[in-house]
């Protein structure tokens, strides 16, 4: 008489797919080193032979997921996987919406901004627009940001339900207790006021200026962030309270049009 459990265990060895198990080790592998890696520190990283890794490699590098450093033979993640998750509908949906009304209030402050959402327990910046400027302050597009350096992560952890929060945070990976304890306490007074507006904490002299997008379940599922800078030469911009005035307003209003609704009127902290 067969158990449940291998019932269970049965139906995992009928489905298992060894090489494509492989394939998505090596993504994640390399999703995680900003350097690249060799084949051989591959191959030891994941408990496989070199020449299994190679095989991967070698088709991965064809279909553009991975490519090789032109001086040396560390590999590393091409933009495919962005091209990819930009073609999904809701974050098409979210960048077309936005990318229009972030241009226009970038020439209307003199201030560039972009957008992030959460992906793999850090910021991932999916849209990035430019204001008029010579002089500009701006984050590349695509960019994986600690959470808990950024105005933005805090922006999109502080609408969170706790056992969600508690993944984040774990996602996040290990983190200095003084900076997480920040992280977390930051959070209420952020949703209290609807924006976050800090200090940056990687580059001196810029003000993080960021505001929530939520969707029609009432989440927050982007952060529309302005590094501010304080201008002494050229074009006029806002003052750092009217930036911050008139982001909200547009982030609200996208929410509008992406269906959100009470969330819009619900800075209550969290509990």
């Amino acid at each position: 008489m067969k158990t449940k459990t291998a019932d269970v265990r049965q139906d995992d060895d009928k489905y298992r797919a060894p090489a494509l198990s492989k394939g998505l080790d090596i993504l994640e592998l390399l999703a995680s080193s900003a350097e690249g890696l060799t084949q051989i520190e591959i191959a030891k990283q994941l408990g496989r032979t070199t020449s299994e890794i190679f095989r991967m490699l070698m088709v991965l590098r064809q279909r553009g997921y991975v490519d090789l450093y032109a001086d040396d033979d560390r590999y590393h993640l091409t933009t495919r996987m962005f091209e990819l998750a930009h073609r999904h509908p809701p974050t098409r949906r979210l960048t077309s919406i936005a990318g229009e009304a972030m241009q226009r209030l970038a020439d209307q402050v003199n201030q560039s901004m972009h957008l992030g959402i959460i992906h793999s327990g850090r910021v991932l910046v999916i849209a990035q627009v430019d204001c008029q400027d010579n002089n500009v302050t701006s984050v590349r597009l695509g960019a994986h940001i600690p959470i808990f350096e950024t105005a933005s992560g805090r922006v999109l952890a502080a609408w969170m339900e706790e056992d969600r929060l508690a993944r984040l945070v774990g996602d996040a990976g290990q983190e200095p207790r003084d900076k997480y304890k920040a992280f977390i306490d930051d959070l209420p007074a952020v949703r209290a006021a609807g924006y976050c507006a800090q200090p940056s904490l990687t580059i001196e002299g810029v003000q993080n200026i960021s505001a929530p997008i939520f969707d029609f379940r009432g989440g927050v599922i982007a952060a529309v962030t302005i590094p501010f800078v304080h201008r002494l030469t050229g074009t006029s911009a806002a003052s750092a309270e009217d930036c911050r005035a008139r982001l909200v307003a547009m982030a609200a209003d996208i929410s509008r049009r992406l269906g959100a609704g009470a969330a819009l009127d619900d800075p209550a902290p969290l509990g």
